[in-house]
């Protein structure tokens, strides 16, 4: 006897399932404004996370320098 022939199907992600939802819910346009407005959000937090970083540097560098 001969065992089934097992299909691998990708279980969708939370991610995917949110945007599955969206599309149905909302105008390509409004998708569109949402993700860009995302996308900027997340750009904001890493230049935010560099400019700290960059803080942390030159404060260093002030006190190896007195």
């Amino acid at each position: 006897m001969q065992a089934a022939p097992v299909r691998a199907t990708a279980i969708p992600t939370f991610t995917d399932a949110l945007r599955a939802v969206e599309s149905l819910l909302m105008s390509s346009g409004q998708r569109t404004a949402r993700r860009n407005a995302w996308t900027s959000v997340l750009e904001d937090r890493r230049r935010a996370k560099d400019r700290v970083e960059a803080e942390l540097v030159l404060e260093r560098v002030g006190s190896a320098r007195s």
